[in-house]
């Protein structure tokens, strides 16, 4: 019944704050209320017109940011849990199901219920502490963080204060090639568990400014605003950075791989999209030299790690300029949104200060106790983690771009590593899965655990190809195959004839008379043939040759291969290529 009776309800701020909301005039009432938007607008209007930045100005201050300004990034990560039910109550919580059908009296505040804990909450907080390297308390406890909003039925949220469940760790990542690369230690102030807040939802137009003159206009008007429960009290884990980021780039890598760890550890999702991996970003500049912190300004709506680098380039650009300006007291600390339209921040709303949340223990929760046999339980069955597995690939003789490559995916990982266990070469496997497997992937919008060519299929494949049993040409074909339909490599082979069949005659390798275009020319007399084809009527290419030009090998080669139709044994052609280029036939 409760549930019934809730998804009834609106937002009605002005019974929360009855003598805030509403004035009196000529004896009639009008809401006060307006929404963030509105807000904004009327205070940008009511103050003195800001420096705007061209986009021209921006670009011509990033080389003075680099050489006079260090800026200083810290972010705050909300991860949501994949467990079952919530932190507190028994209700599932499934992303996009309908509002408010998902909740109990508990979830929404509802006097006389009491929490009780999920035990999987505090098995994922010791999971995600250890994977951060952090120092877990094995004494911690939950506090009432009180503050008032619409989607916070209970006026007060579940968390950790003073003694959070892990504190002082640090991660490891690796930048990716094309923005310079290096290794980056980031550190980890802490880790806490609490629980999520419900969710807004609004219709119409969003004016919270209109006035308001009867008690029909009232529930006309808020009947456009109401709020849904479903998430409220869905456990999250936050975790925050030590101001250690210096660049766009670095922050956004330091999101990804928190997303590839909370994945590998199998507790969320980390969806952005669906709001399962949410960041705030604090930036400040100062001064290179300067140890003293500049003012800081949060940034939110970041729904995609490029969005966050791109957020912060822009702000650390906009406060750089108006640094060089003079205009350095108009930088506030205030909460600004990325509005990825116009590729810019906006205030949303000024901080004056530390907000008072009056912390206090929550007498409702016992304190959260645990042993070393039970955190060394977790610890023993940790799966290798994204650091590990690339400095594993890297010892393999991998590229870096490989390693990131394959890493960055636990199931891509797995599916690399069993095709290795089949005893496949450790560079062609990755060639394969990092060119057409993952080309496939992209164009058919799949995950690899949805292709329908196996690990040992692959290995099957690259086997076949390096003894000589078939061309690569031949291979991407079967390959095609087995990706959208399966089955085995040895059995299309069979099934289409597509062996490279050859026979012995007096110590000479012939080619048996087929028509098939799948068929390679393994005889060496033939290829012999079109190799000085190809030589006479390229004078001037074999004279830069052999005056050592070597690298025009690869030219002969294929225009050998056009010649042939694709058809010339590779191994056999480039033998005999490099003999007669070498005046050695």
């Amino acid at each position: 019944m409760a549930s019934t009776l809730f998804r009834t309800i609106q937002i009605h701020p002005f019974l929360l704050y009855p003598t805030a909301l509403f004035s009196g005039r000529n004896g009639v009432l009008y809401c006060t209320m307006k929404s963030s938007q509105t807000q904004t607008a009327t205070q940008e209007k009511q103050q003195p017109p800001k420096v705007k930045v061209p986009q021209h100005a921006l670009k011509k201050t990033v080389d003075k940011i680099t050489r006079d300004y260090e800026a200083i990034i810290g972010i705050e990560t909300h991860v949501q849990l994949s467990t079952l039910t919530k932190a507190f109550c028994s209700c599932p919580y499934n992303y996009g199901s309908q509002p408010n059908t998902s909740i109990c009296p508990i979830c929404m505040g509802l006097p006389g219920a009491l929490p009780v804990l999920n035990s999987k909450v505090i098995e994922f907080a010791v999971k995600l502490g250890l994977a951060l390297n952090c120092k877990l308390s094995l004494n911690s406890k939950f506090d009432r963080k009180q503050y008032f909003y619409p989607d916070l039925p209970k006026g007060y949220q579940i968390s950790q204060f003073d003694i959070p469940i892990a504190t002082g760790g640090y991660v490891d990542l690796d930048l990716p090639l094309e923005f310079g690369g290096g290794h980056r230690k980031f550190g980890i102030t802490r880790v806490h568990m609490e629980e999520d807040a419900g969710k807004l939802l609004h219709s119409g137009n969003g004016d919270y400014s209109q006035e308001i003159t009867s008690l029909t206009s009232i529930y006309s008007y808020f009947s456009k605003h109401t709020v849904d429960l479903n998430r409220a009290g869905v456990p999250l884990l936050e975790i925050v950075s030590e101001p250690d980021m210096r660049t766009g780039i670095e922050a956004a890598e330091y999101a990804a791989e928190l997303q590839r760890v909370v994945r590998y550890l199998g507790i969320s999702n980390g969806n952005m999209q669906e709001g399962s991996l949410r960041c705030d970003v604090n930036v400040s500049i100062r001064p290179v030299g300067q140890s003293e912190f500049g003012t800081k300004v949060e940034i939110k709506n970041l729904n995609s790690f490029s969005s966050i680098n791109r957020a912060i380039d822009f702000e650390i650009s906009r406060q750089a300029l108006l640094h060089s300006q003079g205009l350095s007291d108009q930088i506030v600390q205030e909460t600004r949104l990325w509005e990825e339209g116009a590729q810019k921040t906006v205030t949303m709303r000024k901080k004056e200060g530390l907000s008072d949340y009056r912390y206090f223990p929550e007498p409702d929760l016992p304190e959260v106790i645990l042993t070393q046999e039970y955190v060394d339980s977790i610890s023993n069955s940790f799966p290798e983690l994204p650091e590990a597995k690339r400095r594993r690939y890297e010892k393999m003789g991998l590229s870096m771009q490989d390693v990131l490559f394959l890493a960055n995916d636990m199931n891509v990982a797995e599916y690399f590593d069993a095709t290795l266990s089949s005893g496949a070469d450790i560079k062609l496997a990755a060639n394969w899965i990092m060119g057409d497997i993952a080309a496939y992937m992209k164009n058919e919008k799949l995950s690899i655990n949805d292709i329908k060519l196996t690990p040992q299929e692959l290995a099957e494949l690259i086997a076949s190809i390096k003894s000589g049993t078939i061309s690569g040409k031949i291979g991407k074909e079967i390959l095609s195959e087995l990706l959208a339909k399966g089955g085995t490599v040895k059995g299309l082979i069979e099934e289409k004839d597509l062996i490279q069949a050859t026979r012995v005659r007096n110590y000479r390798v012939y080619p048996y008379e087929r028509t098939e275009l799948n068929f390679l020319i393994a005889d060496p007399v033939e290829i012999g043939k079109m190799i000085d084809k190809v030589i006479s009527e390229n004078p001037k290419q074999l004279e830069q040759y052999r005056g050592g030009k070597t690298k025009l090998q690869g030219f002969f080669a294929g225009q050998v291969m056009k010649l042939s139709k694709g058809k010339a044994n590779p191994g056999l052609l480039n033998k005999i290529l490099l003999e007669k280029l070498n005046g050695q036939s």
